[in-house]
C-alpha cells in the first residue's frame, strides 16, 4: 500500500443521515428519545474515559516518584532514548516506528507481562520481532542475558498530541515472588504543516487584536454648558461593608423600591473587582517605546494577560511616574495616559502632547493601571435618575395603562410575507406598548436590524413631530445600524451620528463622516450645542455616549421613540443610560431589540453576577414580567413583544441544533439558497450537501510562563489546513481577494487568538494571501456579525499525563450563550475543531458532535468502538495539504 502523504486530515465515515421528522408523531418522539439516549450514553462514556485517564496519570506519576532503576538488572532501552521515563518525539510524517528492547542482564529468570493504554484509538500498534500485533503479553520467560524486542508503530493523519502508556511487569517464581514494574510514556507531537517560517518581524505587533470598545475612555463627559451634573459616586471608604453585601442582596430581589440602591451596590462590587484585577498588571520598573505606526502612541509591555484582559484593560487608564529625570523634562510627578488599544502582550497608550515631547526611549517608569470610572459613574447616575424620573412603568411594566393604539395600516413593501416582522413594525409605529418597552426578540439571522430600520422609516414618514434616539452597545453595532438607516431616502437628511470625543477615526465608515460630529478643519470630534442636536429627527449614538445628551440638558420628553439594538449585550445599568433623564414614560415608546439566548453583559465580579448584574434589561423583562412571557398556544402578546421566526442567514443544517436547543424548534429556514448553499459542493466536505464539519483533534492545552490564558497548537495547525483548502477553492471560483464577510475564526481564549494570528503571518502560503480582512477573535467579537464561513477552535483538551494538575474543565467553552453565538454566525459553512474526549462531557457539545457524526460530518480522531466500525466499513477520505484536492485511497 503506498505511503499516505503528510498533512492529511482523515474523515471518520458517516452513519446514516439524520431523518426529517415526519407526520407520524409517535415515530418522531421515539426517534428523539433514541437520540437523547444515545447522547446520554456518549456523555457517560466520555466521563468514564476521563476517570480512567486520571487513574493512569496518577499511576504513572507515582511510579516516577518512587522509581527504583535497574531492579534485578532488567533494563528497557529505546530509540529515541527515554528521559525521566518519557520517550518524546516530534514528527512531520504520518508514520513512525519506535523500537524498544527489554533486556535481562541479571542472573535470575524473570517473567515479563506487558500491557498498553491508548487514549486515542488506532494511533499506536505494538508488534513483536516477527511483525505480529501485540495487545498484551502474559509471563513471557526472559532468562539471564536474554532480550525481547518490540516496535511501537505510530500512524496518524491528523495534527495532534498523542500519548501511549507502556507498562512492563516483571516477576520471579521464588517462594516469595517479587513483582516490579517499569513504565514508559510515549509522547508524539504530530505536525502536518511544512510551510511555517520564522519571520524577522514575527513579534507581538503581528497579532494585533481587532478590538472594539463598547465604552469610551474619555476623561470626562464635558459639555459646553453642563445642565445635569455627573457626580463622582465614590466607592465607600470602608470595603468591610461589602462582606455583608451578599446577605443583604439575598434578602430581597430587585424591585422598584430598592432599584437604585441595589444597582449602586452592584456597581461598587464590580468596581472593586475591576480594581483588584487591573492592579495585577502594575509594574515598578519598565521602559516604553514609541509605536512605529503611530508616533503619538507609546507601547507598554504587559505580562499575565488572560482571556478577559482585553475588556479589563480597555476599561482602565495608566498612571506613569518617571523614575529618572533629565534636565528640563518631566516637571510633574505622574502622568495619566489612556489605553488606545491592546495587542497580545502589550498596550498602546495615548499621552498628552507635553509628555510625548519630553519622552525618550530608554527612560524608566513606574506604571499603575487604574480603573476608568467614567462608565461606572454614568451608570450610577442612570440608576439614580431612573428613580428620580419615576421610570417604574418602564422598568416594571404591568400593561394596565398601555395605550393599545390601533396599528397603522401603511404598506410595508417586501415584508408582507413575514407576519412577525410586519406585526412588530405596526405595533412599534403605533406605540402599542407605551409606557412599557416593546421587545423585539430576534434570534440569530431573523432580521432585527431590518425590523428596526423599517419601523424608524415608517415613523419618520407618518409622524412629523417625532424625535428618535437610536442606540447600541458598541460603536460597530451603532455604525452598522446607522448605515442601514441612511440607506432609506426618507431618513438621510434627518440623521446625526454622535461619536465620543476619543473615538478612533480609522474605524468610522466613510458614509458617516458627513453625518456626524467630526470637525473637518481639525479632523477631531467636537460636541455640538444642545440647540444644534435637537434639530435632528434621528440621533444615533452608543449607550454610553447617550449620557452626553443627559449632561447637556436635552429635555425629558424630547424623544418620542428610543431604540436600543443588541440590548441583550448590555447590563441593565448601561441600557437605561438613554432612558433615565431623557424620556417621559407616557410620551415615549421604548424599543429593545436583541436575543437573551446569546451572549450577555461581561461582568467581572462573581458576587455581582450572582445577584443579577449580568442579566440585561431585555432578559429580565422576558424572564420576570408576565407581559413578555409566552403563554401556551397563544404565544407572545404582540402588543408588547414579537419573536421573529424566519432565519435569513444560515443553511438549514447549520441552524438545526441551535434551533432545537434554544428556540424550541420554532425558527424557520428562509436563507437564500444561492447564498447558504455555496459551499455544499466543496470537495473537502466529509458529506456533500452537509456544510458542517466537526473535526476531532487530540491536542493539549498549553500556557506560556506567567500567562493564565491557554492555547492549543494542534488545533491551530488543523485550522490552517482548512483555511488553505478554502482559499484554494475560492481561487478556483475566481475570487482573488478574501472579503471581510467571507471568513471568521472564533477562539474562546486570548492566547489562542494570538497564536492563530501569528500562524497566519508565519505560514508562507497564507501570508501571501493578504488575509488582513479575516477577523480572528473571541465569541464576544462576533456577536451581531455574520460570515459565509466560520471556523471555531474550542481549545480545551485533556492535560498531559505528566501534568501535576489533572483538571478537566471546559472553561469559557462551557457557556450556553457563547455556544449559541458561535454556532449561529455562519451562513454557508461551519467548521468546528475540538477534542471530543472532553467536549462530549458537556450536554450541548455532545449533542452537536453526535449530530455531525450521525449526519456524516465528523472527521478526526476515533474515540469509540462504534466510530471505529464505521471507519472500517466505508473506507477513508483524506484532505491533502493545500493546494491539493480530495484523494480516495
Amino acid at each position: 500500500m503506498p505511503q499516505k502523504k503528510p498533512c492529511q486530515l482523515q474523515m471518520l465515515p458517516a452513519a446514516q443521515p439524520v431523518q426529517n421528522i415526519g407526520s407520524d408523531t409517535s415515530r418522531c418522539l421515539d426517534e428523539l428519545q433514541n437520540a437523547s439516549d444515545v447522547e446520554a450514553q456518549m456523555a457517560q462514556q466520555a466521563r468514564q474515559k476521563i476517570q480512567e485517564r486520571l487513574k493512569k496519570a496518577k499511576l504513572f506519576q507515582r511510579y516516577r516518584a518512587q522509581l527504583i532503576p535497574n531492579k534485578y538488572n532488567v533494563t528497557i532501552t529505546s530509540n529515541p532514548a527515554s528521559t525521566e521515563e518519557k520517550i518524546c518525539l516530534t514528527v512531520y510524517e504520518n508514520t513512525k516506528v519506535v523500537p524498544l528492547t527489554v533486556k535481562n542482564s541479571g542472573l535470575k529468570t524473570v517473567y515479563l507481562s506487558f500491557r498498553t493504554f491508548d487514549f486515542v484509538r488506532n494511533i499506536f500498534t505494538v508488534r513483536d520481532s516477527h511483525g505480529n500485533s501485540i495487545k498484551t503479553i502474559r509471563k513471557h520467560t526472559l532468562g539471564p542475558g536474554q532480550a525481547y524486542k518490540i516496535k511501537v508503530h505510530f500512524h496518524a493523519d491528523h495534527a495532534g498530541f498523542y500519548e501511549q502508556l507502556l507498562i512492563f511487569t516483571f516477576e520471579t517464581h521464588q517462594p516469595s515472588s517479587d513483582e516490579f514494574e517499569i513504565m514508559r510514556l510515549l509522547e508524539v507531537i504530530h505536525h502536518t504543516s511544512f510551510s511555517e517560517e520564522l519571520l524577522p518581524t514575527a513579534t507581538n505587533s503581528l497579532c494585533r487584536l481587532q478590538t472594539e470598545k463598547s465604552m469610551s475612555t474619555e476623561g470626562e463627559l464635558t459639555w459646553p454648558k453642563p445642565v445635569v451634573p455627573l457626580e463622582q459616586y465614590p466607592m465607600p471608604k470602608s470595603t468591610k461593608d461589602f462582606m455583608k453585601s451578599d446577605t443583604h442582596l439575598q434578602e430581597t430581589l430587585l424591585n422598584w423600591k430598592n432599584y437604585s440602591k441595589r444597582f449602586h451596590l452592584l456597581l461598587h462590587l464590580e468596581e472593586l473587582q475591576l480594581k483588584t484585577e487591573i492592579e495585577k498588571f502594575n509594574q515598578d520598573d519598565v521602559t516604553m517605546f514609541r509605536d512605529k505606526s503611530n508616533k503619538n502612541l507609546l507601547i507598554l509591555k504587559i505580562v499575565g494577560a488572560s482571556g478577559n484582559s482585553s475588556s479589563l484593560l480597555s476599561a482602565s487608564q495608566v498612571l506613569v511616574t518617571p523614575l529618572e529625570f533629565e534636565r528640563g523634562s518631566f516637571e510633574n510627578a505622574a502622568y495619566k495616559g489612556l489605553i488606545h488599544h491592546e495587542d497580545a502582550e502589550q498596550v498602546h497608550v495615548q499621552f498628552c502632547e507635553k509628555f510625548l515631547k519630553q519622552f525618550k526611549e530608554g527612560l524608566r517608569f513606574k506604571v499603575n493601571f487604574i480603573v476608568n470610572r467614567l462608565p461606572l459613574r454614568v451608570q450610577h447616575r442612570a440608576a439614580a435618575l431612573a428613580y428620580k424620573h419615576r421610570l417604574k412603568k418602564v422598568l416594571f411594566p404591568t400593561g394596565n395603562i398601555s395605550s393599545q393604539q390601533s396599528c397603522s395600516q401603511s404598506k410595508l413593501l417586501g415584508l408582507e410575507n413575514n407576519p412577525e416582522q410586519f406585526m412588530a413594525i405596526q405595533n412599534i409605529v403605533a406605540a402599542s406598548a407605551k409606557p412599557a418597552p416593546y421587545l423585539v426578540f430576534g434570534p440569530p439571522g431573523t432580521g432585527k436590524t431590518v425590523t428596526l430600520v423599517e419601523a424608524i422609516k415608517q415613523i419618520v414618514k407618518t409622524q412629523t413631530s417625532c424625535n428618535i434616539l437610536v442606540c447600541a452597545h458598541s460603536n460597530s453595532a451603532t455604525d452598522h445600524l446607522c448605515e442601514k438607516i441612511l440607506a432609506e431616502k426618507t431618513c438621510r437628511r434627518k440623521l446625526y451620528r454622535l461619536y465620543a470625543l476619543n473615538c478612533s477615526m480609522k474605524n468610522i465608515p466613510q458614509i458617516l463622516k458627513h453625518k456626524c460630529n467630526l470637525d473637518k478643519k481639525t479632523n477631531t470630534f467636537m460636541i455640538p450645542s444642545k440647540e444644534e442636536l435637537i434639530k435632528y429627527k434621528i440621533m444615533v449614538t452608543t449607550l454610553l455616549t447617550a449620557a452626553r445628551l443627559v449632561t447637556g440638558g436635552i429635555p425629558p420628553g424630547h424623544y418620542t421613540y428610543v431604540f436600543v439594538d443588541e440590548a441583550g449585550q448590555a447590563a441593565e445599568t448601561e441600557c437605561i443610560i438613554p432612558l433615565a433623564g431623557l424620556i417621559q414614560p407616557n410620551r415615549c415608546q421604548i424599543v429593545l431589540a436583541g436575543d437573551p439566548k446569546q451572549s450577555g453583559p461581561i461582568i467581572t465580579s462573581k458576587l455581582a453576577v450572582k445577584h443579577g448584574m449580568d442579566v440585561s434589561l431585555l432578559e429580565r423583562l422576558m424572564r420576570d414580567i408576565n407581559l413578555y412571557k409566552s403563554h401556551g398556544t397563544c404565544g407572545f402578546n404582540s402588543c408588547f413583544v414579537t419573536k421573529l421566526l424566519r432565519n435569513y442567514r444560515s443553511h438549514p443544517e447549520i441552524l438545526k441544533i441551535p434551533n432545537e436547543l434554544f428556540y424550541e424548534g420554532q425558527l424557520q429556514p428562509y436563507a437564500p439558497k444561492e447564498k447558504c448553499s455555496k459551499y455544499c459542493k466543496w470537495e473537502q466536505l466529509p458529506k456533500k450537501g452537509f456544510p458542517l464539519i466537526f473535526h476531532g483533534v487530540a491536542g493539549s492545552i498549553e500556557r506560556d510562563a506567567r500567562c493564565p490564558s491557554v492555547y492549543n497548537m494542534a488545533e491551530v495547525e488543523v485550522l490552517k489546513e482548512y483555511l488553505k483548502a478554502l482559499i484554494n477553492y475560492l481561487h478556483k471560483k475566481g475570487v482573488t481577494q478574501i472579503g471581510p464577510e467571507e471568513i471568521g475564526i472564533i477562539a474562546p481564549y486570548r492566547k489562542q487568538v494570538e497564536k492563530i494570528q501569528i500562524a497566519l503571518q508565519m505560514d508562507k502560503d497564507l501570508r501571501k494571501e493578504n488575509l488582513e480582512h479575516i477577523l480572528v477573535g473571541s465569541v464576544e467579537k462576533f456577536q451581531s456579525k455574520e460570515f459565509n464561513i466560520i471556523l471555531v477552535s474550542t481549545v480545551r483538551s485533556s492535560p498531559k499525563l505528566t501534568a501535576h494538575k489533572q483538571q478537566f474543565t471546559l472553561g469559557f467553552v462551557d457557556n450556553e450563550k457563547r455556544f449559541n453565538v458561535a454556532m449561529t454566525r455562519a451562513r454557508a459553512l461551519l467548521i468546528v475543531v475540538g477534542d471530543p474526549r472532553v467536549l462530549k462531557t458537556d450536554k450541548l457539545w455532545n449533542k452537536f458532535i453526535h449530530y455531525c457524526s450521525k449526519a456524516g460530518g465528523y472527521r478526526g480522531i476515533t474515540i469509540s468502538g462504534a466510530e471505529d466500525e464505521n471507519h472500517q466499513a466505508s473506507g477513508n477520505k483524506h484532505i491533502h495539504k493545500y493546494p491539493h484536492t480530495v484523494e480516495v485511497v
